[in-house]
């Protein structure tokens, strides 16, 4: 598969009189993993949303190789959002339907319009979404109904179902931010496989310090919907934080780990 730079150009996005993101310039290697760390409202969620074309930039431009991807449309888009496939906090299944057909969702843009109405899948796919489901450790439950699954596991569900769309980038919004921290660190060290192993694109959204400079070869922290801050891990020092948030925005990042770790059983989503 042919590799190409993601490009963003003075991408901006406003609502109303609110800059959500700011004029962004960014050029993300293929084969990187990338963490995009900063305050609620900072511009994380919005920017990824960008990038899958899920909300339209008010500015700017985003380029894959030598495609325009903010011109896209009809089924030239959705071919995009198969390649940039998106992970969502909130897990997005289907509760009802068992966790090999969620899986098989991933390849409904690779189907006509009648066989995706009917959700009609090959042998073939089938076996791609059990092997997928096997590598997230998860192949025991994939005739179960994801709306019996743990938090953990539905996360892991949702990784599998962006793999099997081939993707060349996987995009995850707040992926481990309901989770505790050994569910975290399952859905982490899936993603650090899939970019290495695969050699996938991965841009992930964090919010603790701790777990970005653990998994990311690249850092950018963003402020009010700018880019602050984009580096290694060992550059982003405390001091650098301190300069970007000050104090209070150090001792949010602190709290954040400290709480997640501390969080009781019965409030965590467990594996």
């Amino acid at each position: 598969m042919e590799q190409h730079i993601l490009s963003l150009s003075g991408l901006g996005r406003s609502f109303g009189s609110t800059r959500a993101v700011d004029a962004v310039t960014l050029d993300i290697r293929p084969g990187q993993f990338v963490g995009v760390i900063g305050r609620s409202g900072a511009g994380k969620s919005t920017l990824l949303r960008l990038i899958n074309r899920l909300i339209d930039p008010t500015e700017g431009k985003i380029t894959f190789g030598g495609t325009d991807i903010t011109s896209l449309r009809g089924r030239a888009l959705r071919d995009w959002r198969r390649d940039c496939a998106m992970i969502f906090q909130q897990f997005n299944l289907v509760d009802r339907l068992d966790v090999l057909t969620n899986v098989l969702v991933g390849r409904l843009a690779d189907h006509g319009f009648l066989t995706s109405m009917a959700m009609r899948f090959t042998d073939a796919e089938r076996t791609i979404a059990i092997r997928a489901l096997d590598r997230l450790e998860l192949a025991p439950q994939a005739l179960q109904r994801a709306g019996t699954l743990s938090g953990g596991q539905q996360q892991r569900v949702a990784i599998a179902r962006a793999l099997v769309q081939n993707p060349r980038i996987m995009l995850a919004d707040e992926p481990i931010a309901s989770l505790d921290p050994g569910n975290a660190t399952r859905v982490m060290e899936a993603l650090r496989s899939i970019n290495r192993d695969d050699g996938i694109t991965v841009l992930v959204n964090l919010h603790t310090l701790d777990t970005a400079r653990a998994y990311c070869h690249r850092i950018i922290a963003m402020r009010a919907g700018r880019v602050m801050f984009d580096g290694t891990a060992r550059q982003l020092t405390d001091d650098v934080v301190r300069d970007i948030y000050g104090s209070d925005g150090l001792r949010e990042f602190d709290e954040a780990i400290t709480s997640t770790a501390a969080a009781p059983a019965q409030n965590r989503l467990t594996a």
